[in-house]
């Protein structure tokens, strides 16, 4: 029978810097890909963050932090344009600051 272990028996003959790179590039392998939003798209995006304002209304964000999509379910509290952030207060009253240009997808979010 042969027992084979695997990457265990060639990491001996490899220098710690090479391990060490190929552990990062295996980590990259599972990053996302950033989605990149067309005018219309943006448009749509504009329309919901202001009516959400106004009214108080409770949203979905989806936005790319650390090389992920992470969903993020909230009150816009305002729109900073100068720093391109929007001020979102989560359900338990967590403040977040998100960037425009991260943002994927806001939708309005029903309870």
């Amino acid at each position: 029978m042969i027992r084979d272990r695997g990457r265990i028996k060639w990491t001996s003959m490899m220098l710690p810097e090479h391990v060490k790179l190929l552990r990062d590039w295996a980590k990259e392998d599972t990053y996302e890909k950033r989605i990149e939003l067309d005018e219309q798209s943006l448009e749509v995006l504009n329309e919901v963050v202001a009516e959400a304002m106004e009214f108080g209304k409770p949203v979905s964000i989806t936005h790319y932090v650390h090389h992920r999509h992470e969903l993020l379910v909230g009150s816009i509290h305002h729109a900073d344009s100068l720093e391109g952030k929007l001020h979102v207060v989560d359900r338990d009253g967590k403040v977040h600051y998100i960037r425009l240009s991260g943002i994927s997808d806001i939708r309005f979010f029903e309870e």
